[in-house]
């Protein structure tokens, strides 16, 4: 179920009998018709698996399910929301950039360091998104929030990509992510550019990129 895009920070679904979305709460902007929305307490499809790994992570960005039909409008705090369409394979995204998602996507919860090893856990430290993230896996939509709209950068094996980790969205694919560092004589004496980490994403899939280094 696709969310339609109303302007640069909201969505609509349309919701009908049977399916339902996962959002954050406190999301709802309007709806119409016969919707219900009710606080979710486990993990959304992931089950229990996914609650427990929400609560390991200490990613309490509480979630509500919405069902029924009718139409529902999202949209959080101002930020700009980027939709992404998932076709059966997996997106990695941190929990309060969620906005809302198909019901039919399976939620989990994975450890950093299994992407990247020890530089995947200094990685969460430097950005501050601690050692977990959120995955979402199947078919189906992702509305995520940022600062100032996204873009989207192909990753292969040929063409490695660097992003600033403070303007980090998510990623999708087979991706391997480390932090680099970019530190030189020039930084040790305070007169470097300021980067001096990098996330270095290599493999194949796609990386999302806010246009501001501000966090949410």
């Amino acid at each position: 179920m696709p969310f339609t895009r109303i302007n640069g920070k909201m969505v609509e679904a349309q919701l009908f009998p049977g399916q339902r979305v996962f959002s954050q709460r406190g999301a709802m902007l309007a709806y119409s018709g016969q919707v219900t929305f009710a606080p979710n307490l486990m993990g959304g499809q992931g089950g229990m698996m996914s609650m427990l790994g929400r609560r390991v992570a200490n990613e309490d960005t509480p979630l509500m399910t919405v069902e029924g039909q009718g139409r529902v409008m999202f949209g959080h705090g101002g930020h700009h929301v980027h939709v992404i369409d998932l076709t059966g394979d997996t997106l990695y995204v941190e929990a309060d950039r969620l906005l809302a998602f198909d019901g039919t996507l399976q939620q989990s919860t994975m450890f950093m360091g299994s992407q990247g090893g020890v530089m995947g856990l200094v990685r969460g430290q430097v950005t501050g998104q601690g050692l977990f993230t959120t995955q979402l896996s199947g078919q189906g939509s992702v509305a995520v929030m940022a600062h100032g709209g996204v873009i989207e950068l192909p990753i292969s094996p040929q063409q490695p990509i660097h992003v600033d980790p403070q303007a980090y969205v998510a990623h999708r694919g087979d991706v391997r992510n480390k932090l680099s560092s970019a530190l030189g004589w020039r930084d040790m004496i305070g007169r470097g550019s300021g980067e001096a980490f990098q996330l270095e994403l290599s493999g194949h899939g796609m990386v999302y990129v806010q246009a501001s280094e501000e966090k949410l």
